[in-house]
């Protein structure tokens, strides 16, 4: 999705500010390291909407938990850096290292009693698991950003064109089957294009290597949109589809199948010109609650507002829905996913993940 790596003259000016702000709150942490997180239910993890912090003219996240009740961000995105290595950076562009202004992000969700999960990957720039010739060496990557904010959730968003090269999606699941069992109780998961049949043949292959590797996160997800969708039967008819693939890979039955499958939607205007309402994202979370899905969430909250005009002529805007709505309308639906999801009990996997997802990580 190309929007997710449009950059703003206000994105510009709005990471300046945030470094600033990191500097003044990072409460002597030391090289900007965001503090602890408080115990937060995993049905939070499972219902943050993605944020890119710097960039696309980034919201005041405490105003939108202030506005909606939201408790976590979904941060994106983690990625290798454009000039090479195996270090990991925000957005090709910033060192995880070095950097205080993500991490005065994560401060000051905290401080709210929220929380965040980092996604790693996203559409465009080098991925980790492309650069690092190892899982050992890619986890050792994403274990930076652990280590450096106290991350208890990680989303592995694996599409185009990583996910087509099958040695990077080797180390990437790979990397993921590290971390899961390097950090215990650690909420992990992995995202992939949606087709009308649920996942295309690199989706496929995804899940066939995860099956490969053992390996099995809190969830796998799917994005119907940007693919010759209409609207929210659509998409629920795609989860139904998804649903049978993890059926027949794992050998799971309907309900554990559920339990593992999530769905990350794009508000107002996709890409590729399709529109989801606030009237679809209700039809989604109706169905989601109904058959227990293991993940709502969205692209993205920087979009989470009304364009002027409110249409924006028919285009499809980083900062902006591109229909008519309030402030964080599409936020709300994960605040409701969250709440629905705070007593769902999960199926037992043998050698999988089990529990209650508002069980506190």
């Amino acid at each position: 999705m190309p929007l997710r790596h449009v950059r703003t003259l206000a994105a510009v000016v709005s990471a300046a500010c945030l470094a600033l702000t990191a500097t003044a709150t990072a409460h002597g942490a030391g090289r900007g390291a965001a503090p602890e997180p408080k115990a937060l239910g995993s049905n939070w993890y499972a219902a943050a909407p993605y944020l890119m912090p710097l960039d696309n003219d980034p919201p005041d996240a405490g105003a939108v938990m202030n506005a909606t009740g939201l408790k976590a961000f979904q941060l994106a995105f983690i990625l290798a850096p454009n000039s090479g290595g195996c270090t990991a950076t925000w957005d090709g562009t910033s060192p995880v290292s070095s950097d205080t202004a993500v991490a005065g992000v994560i401060s000051a969700i905290r401080a709210k009693g929220g929380d965040v999960s980092a996604s790693i990957g996203g559409y465009g720039g080098t991925k980790l698991g492309q650069s690092c010739g190892t899982p050992e060496a890619t986890a050792a990557a994403y274990q930076q950003a652990i280590d450096k904010y106290g991350l208890k959730a990680l989303d592995f968003d694996l599409e185009e064109p990583e996910y087509e090269n099958t040695a990077a999606i080797h180390n990437e699941i790979g990397a993921a089957k590290i971390l899961q069992q390097k950090n215990p109780g650690i909420y992990l998961s992995i995202t992939t294009a949606g087709t009308a049949d649920g996942t295309g043949w690199f989706g496929k292959q995804m899940l066939n290597e995860a099956k490969s590797q053992s390996f099995t996160p809190d969830n796998f997800s799917i994005m119907p949109f940007d693919g010759g969708f209409n609207g929210a039967a659509s998409q629920t008819a795609a989860l139904t589809n998804f649903n049978g693939i993890l059926r027949s890979t794992f050998g799971w039955d309907e309900a554990t199948a559920y339990a593992h499958e999530g769905i990350s939607q794009m508000n107002g205007r996709s890409d590729t010109g399709e529109y989801f309402t606030q009237a679809d994202f209700q039809k989604v979370l109706d169905f989601a609650t109904a058959h227990h899905l293991a993940r709502f969430t969205n692209w993205s909250v920087n979009r989470d507002r009304q364009c002027s005009p409110p249409d924006n002529n028919g285009k499809t805007s980083g900062t902006c829905s591109s229909v008519p709505q309030g402030a964080y309308d599409f936020t709300a639906y994960s605040v409701k996913f969250a709440g629905a999801a705070s007593t769902t009990a999960r199926p037992s996997i043998p050698g999988g993940t089990s529990g209650e997802l508002h069980a506190a990580r």
